[in-house]
């Protein structure tokens, strides 16, 4: 996704003079740090690690094991072969009325060894059987018998009921690929954008990589892997995302939309009202880890440290380097509309308020007809100037509005009320969606604030929008937050009949607070390399990898289509290799075996190391022309789309990696239905979003036609997205 672009412009905050000086620390110091974030992490929340460290026991087990310790020792038997008895003699004497309490005492203990060691045993387990990737090779709609009794074994060490961190002790850690392996993959998948010549270049200096410079590199990653709890996971957060100085608005933030079809109110305040109370009973259940953990397939665990910076989250600009500041709680949101802000309270006497009375505050700031201060209307666009330049106007705006700058950055999450009605129109559905696009991935450059971890657009007419920052967690996380948001806002919460949201006012509320600033015054025809994005959430801390979905297979299946001898049946077998094609990689990437995680943690490897190779500056030279990804439906119970084919989102999009180039987001909505997000820079004028648009539809009906079923397919209009 955004990833794509920042993975790109992540080299020149290498070569600073700030960053060489930061880069030329010792690699095993940073290999040291890099685990030290890592342990630091796990200790941030006792309770609930302690409750997900013993998972798939629980507290109440090492009760049980206690008191049948207890009943061995009245009934004058001992389980521990005498092991208590020496535990009691090893506990201070405190006089013969006390020898009762010592034997509880060497009891429980002797309880808390075995139940840890159990315990252990079973987090040693669960670990060994999540390293088995097996069943991802497996054919679809087949599960062969070692996949079978492996899901039932990991099954029976998964323990019930398990909480959103439960597994994440004994995930495994995403293994350091084969350099060897690596480099081979890398150089097929640029095969076919090369020529002969070209290509005999790369391939000379891969060659020359891999024996002067990769197996120290790789030693280095290998150490990494051992210590840290992932290889490259803090370094890719560093060195893509928070070093970079590009502005954020476009290079960095995605959007997500509201369903495409429906409505369900045009009451702008009440439609907030819903949205925000939908979101922070999200964050309820995510705090109370009453969220369930996310199972790929129904049976594979996958990593949920991302959900922890959901909500309280802020990215603070430095002039080297951002940091993301995590609140542990927020009891307001910051809430924008006509040039002001305002600091809307969430909860009344420790309870949640009302979407009613949430949606009181939020008309109370719509008909509030107070004019913006100077400079205060286009503040927030500060938040999508180059990073170091806002990292020094922040400086002096935290001395001279401190409290309002505090108010914004310390909110649960970030409300735009937008004065404009957004969203699919059927007069001009291409024109709407494209504005609505533009309104959630830039809006007008200054009524977003770009760097809270997401911003909730509320448009005049009732639709609504996300605007996501991308360097705290990746677009799944975000996704499944929304549906539930949209789920729960629409389906549960509800509204009246004149469309306010249900309930009473709250007369008794005081009034939103205006936030006050004291602000000084502002002065194509051709393959290309394509960047597709996947999880590596099997793993500990896993985020993602590239599939590098230009291949051989691909090409020659496109060519084909392209070529009028070309018979349906023989496009169809180069079609079905080209698929079986990008599953592997996929797959591949999905399991830690792909090519650029581990050749940009080697990249990061030489620069600590000042070892200059010429085969990895090539290979980080390269430019995306193209980046996809595709949006997951992760919750689809939430959702009936048989009974109600009107209620679905159609995701959300993302800007260009290239400057020249295209991102192209896209998801499945229910079983008949592909919606594209294609975004391309208006100062290129090698790029049309809409002609790519257009290509897309017609390439797919091509296809369709290839299949006995295709005739099923229909043409729909397409969000696309020229930003600015």
């Amino acid at each position: 996704m955004a990833e794509a672009h920042q993975a790109v412009g992540f080299r020149p905050s290498l070569t600073s003079d700030a960053g060489e000086v930061e880069l030329g620390a010792p690699v095993l110091q940073e290999i040291y740090l890099s685990g030290l974030r890592s342990w630091k992490r796990h200790l941030s929340r006792f309770w609930n690690d302690f409750l997900t460290g013993v998972f798939p026991a629980s507290p109440l087990s090492w009760l049980f094991l206690f008191s049948a310790i207890q009943l061995a020792c009245f009934l004058q038997l001992d389980p521990s072969l005498g092991l208590m008895e020496k535990i009691k003699e090893s506990l201070p004497d405190w006089g013969g009325q006390h020898h009762r309490l010592r034997g509880v005492l060497a009891a429980a203990l002797f309880a808390s060894c075995l139940w840890g060691a159990l315990i252990f045993t079973l987090h040693v387990a669960l670990r060994l059987l999540l390293s088995y990737h097996g069943w991802l090779l497996e054919p679809h709609g087949g599960m062969s018998s070692p996949t079978k009794t492996w899901l039932a074994l990991v099954r029976i060490f998964s323990g019930r009921h398990p909480m959103l961190f439960s597994y994440q002790r004994s995930l495994p850690r995403q293994p350091v690929p084969s350099v060897q392996d690596t480099v081979r993959k890398y150089l097929e998948s640029v095969r076919p954008v090369l020529s002969d010549e070209d290509f005999d270049w790369t391939a000379g200096l891969a060659q020359e990589f891999l024996k002067l410079q990769a197996s120290l590199l790789q030693w280095y990653l290998q150490l990494k892997s051992w210590w840290a709890s992932n290889y490259v996971s803090d370094w890719w957060e560093e060195f893509v995302y928070l070093r970079s100085r590009n502005s954020l608005m476009v290079n960095s933030n995605y959007y997500m939309m509201d369903f495409l079809y429906v409505t369900p109110t045009p009451v702008q305040a009440a439609r907030a009202g819903n949205a925000v109370h939908a979101l922070l009973l999200y964050r309820h259940r995510l705090d109370r880890q009453e969220l369930l953990p996310t199972l790929l397939m129904g049976m594979r665990p996958l990593c949920s440290a991302q959900y922890e910076k959901i909500f309280n989250t802020t990215r603070i600009p430095g002039v080297h380097r951002d940091h993301i500041r995590h609140l542990r709680d927020s009891r307001h949101v910051a809430v924008f509309h006509r040039g002001r802000f305002f600091r809307v309270g969430t909860h009344s006497q420790s309870r949640l308020l009302s979407p009613r009375a949430l949606e009181q505050q939020f008309q109370r700031i719509l008909d509030d007809p107070s004019p913006a201060c100077p400079h205060e209307e286009h503040l927030a666009a500060l938040t999508a100037a180059p990073r170091d330049t806002w990292a020094q106007v922040r400086r002096s705006l935290k001395t001279q509005a401190q409290e309002a700058l505090e108010a914004v950055e310390g909110a649960a999450f970030f409300v735009s009320l937008d004065s404009e009605p957004a969203g699919l129109t059927r007069e001009d559905p291409a024109a709407s969606l494209d504005a609505y696009a533009h309104a959630l991935l830039a809006g007008r450059g200054h009524d977003r604030w770009f760097d809270k971890s997401f911003s909730l657009i509320v448009f005049s007419n009732g639709k609504l929008g996300l605007s996501v920052e991308h360097s705290w967690a990746d677009c799944p996380i975000s996704g499944h937050m929304w549906e539930f948001t949209l789920a729960t806002e629409c389906f549960q919460l509800g509204y009246s009949a004149d469309g306010h949201c249900k309930g009473h006012p709250d007369p008794s509320l005081p009034q939103p607070q205006r936030l006050h600033w004291d602000l000084p015054d502002k002065d194509r025809g051709q393959f290309c390399l394509t960047y597709e994005s996947t999880m590596t959430r099997l793993f500990l801390e896993g985020r993602t990898e590239t599939v590098r979905s230009c291949t051989r297979e691909a090409c020659n299946f496109v060519r084909a289509m392209e070529d009028k001898e070309k018979t349906d049946a023989q496009c169809l077998a180069l079609f079905r290799l080209a698929v079986d094609k990008h599953q592997a990689l996929l797959k591949a990437a999905m399991s830690g075996q792909g090519v650029d995680r581990h050749l940009f943690a080697l990249y990061i490897v030489s620069q600590f190391l000042h070892l200059q190779s010429p085969f990895l500056d090539q290979v980080h030279s390269e430019q995306w022309q193209l980046a996809t990804s595709q949006i997951p439906v992760q919750q689809i119970h939430l959702f009936d789309v048989h009974n109600y084919p009107d209620y679905v989102s159609p995701g959300g999009g993302f800007g260009p990696a290239d400057d020249h180039g295209y991102g192209v987001s896209y998801m499945f909505m229910g079983d008949d239905v592909i919606t594209f997000h294609i975004s391309s820079k208006k100062s290129s004028t090698r790029t049309d979003s809409h002609r790519l648009g257009q290509r897309i539809q017609d390439a797919l009906l091509h296809v369709a036609t290839l299949f006995p079923e295709g005739h099923h397919l229909k043409r729909r209009g397409l969000g696309e997205e020229d930003s600015g």
